[in-house]
């Protein structure tokens, strides 16, 4: 799977400079041999995979993020990536525990990587986070974890980009304007 997994970060084509440099420090992490699953809780080893899913409307042109409890900001839904499992399995799994639904892929790819030092109640240790885009529809009703989260929230894709950072993950705007940028290449 560690394979699998270089494959997967070799192929995301990155944003700018610092996605470059985090694909870069991610593949260099992988080939070093250390443990990159994270094996006990809260953080064993301190820096491990994560994988991130958003919920994307495309017709409203909104996007779903969580008001994650442990980390205290709104975030995309997600969740470490098991020993040897695939991160798209991962999110396949994290969907249905977290939301309730299933997954539908935009991209069986993620479209971006980070790697964050963890803010909130769990700070301190690093994640190492595949986002991954799935369709969504803002009408519809979701039924959430309330232990992960205290609810969600439909973002206008312009919305997230006038809010401060400081309520996101700090990498949030960033992940919006390569979503934008990669959504107006389709057109």
């Amino acid at each position: 799977m560690r394979d699998e997994i270089r494959k997967i970060i070799e192929s995301i084509e990155p944003y700018d400079d610092l996605e470059a440099l985090q694909i870069n420090n991610t593949i260099e992490w992988i080939n070093s041999g250390e443990e990159i699953f994270r094996i006990k809780k809260p953080a064993i080893p301190p820096k491990h995979l994560v994988s991130f899913f958003t919920l994307i409307d495309l017709n409203e042109r909104k996007i779903l993020f969580m008001d994650h409890i442990k980390a205290e900001l709104w975030l995309p839904a997600g969740g470490h990536i098991e020993k040897d499992e695939h991160p798209k399995t991962t999110v396949e799994r994290e969907i249905k525990e977290e939301l309730n639904i299933a997954a539908n892929f935009i991209n069986p790819e993620p479209l971006f990587l980070t790697e964050d030092i963890t803010v909130g109640k769990t700070a301190g240790h690093t994640d190492v986070s595949l986002w991954y885009i799935l369709n969504g529809d803002s009408k519809n009703k979701i039924i959430f974890d309330p232990g992960e989260f205290n609810g969600y929230k439909w973002f206008d894709f312009k919305e997230i980009l006038n809010t401060d950072i400081s309520k996101f993950n700090k990498n949030t705007h960033r992940f919006m304007r390569k979503l934008l940028q990669k959504l107006e290449s389709v057109k």
